[in-house]
């Protein structure tokens, strides 16, 4: 495998703990692993299945064919070239700060129980929010806080009703993210049962 050197890209900067950074170019194949946090982990496992004298061929295979774990930056659907993700395990908005430097062109489902009153962590990756739809406690704060910032903001209250709005809206190579920067329990029995009722609100739309 080739493409490993320091990353000028990161948002630390340089090497990361001295473990090379992988070129943006071969973070796109492998699917279930974007976004800047996946680039320090998968050059981590590489750096590690070096040493331990792995083929690069198999290390390669291994990333382009990593399953990835539930409700976090799971690829749940592609339909009519929109792809729907459910990042319900980020329940603050540092976590979702990851998801949402993880696609440039993105439909934002957030909200629930807040752990804060502001989504200042998230604030550098706005550019990449096209729109977004807010459920839960914290939905008409965050709804104030992203239309100050110049977002089109739905206040979707339910996140069945979220999905619908979101695909109603988003458009092909566009994203459908759920990465609710909250916790669940306003809504919800834990980020799971989010995470699942996200995945059958989007198998249900036609």
């Amino acid at each position: 495998m080739s493409g490993l050197a320091p990353d000028p890209h990161t948002r630390r900067g340089g090497n990361y703990f001295g473990i090379n950074k992988i070129e943006r170019g071969l973070q796109a194949h492998w699917p279930t692993l974007q976004g800047p946090h996946n680039a320090e982990n998968a050059a981590a496992a590489y750096d590690a299945c070096t040493w331990l004298e792995v083929d690069p061929t198999i290390i390669e295979q291994g990333l382009r064919t990593y399953p990835g774990l539930p409700h976090r930056m799971e690829r749940v659907r592609e339909r009519n070239g929109v792809l729907f993700v459910n990042d319900s395990k980020a329940t603050n908005p540092a976590s979702s700060y990851f998801a949402l430097a993880s696609y440039p062109a993105i439909h934002w489902i957030l909200g629930g129980l807040p752990k804060g009153d502001n989504l200042d962590e998230c604030a550098p990756m706005f550019d990449h929010v096209r729109a977004a739809y807010t459920i839960g406690e914290a939905g008409p704060l965050f709804a104030r806080l992203l239309r100050a910032a110049g977002k089109p903001v739905t206040e979707s209250e339910t996140l069945p009703r979220a999905v619908n709005d979101a695909a109603a809206a988003a458009r092909p190579g566009e994203v459908v993210l759920l990465s609710p920067a909250c916790a669940s329990f306003d809504q919800f029995k834990d980020y799971e049962a989010r995470g699942e009722a996200f995945r059958a609100a989007v198998e249900a739309l036609a």
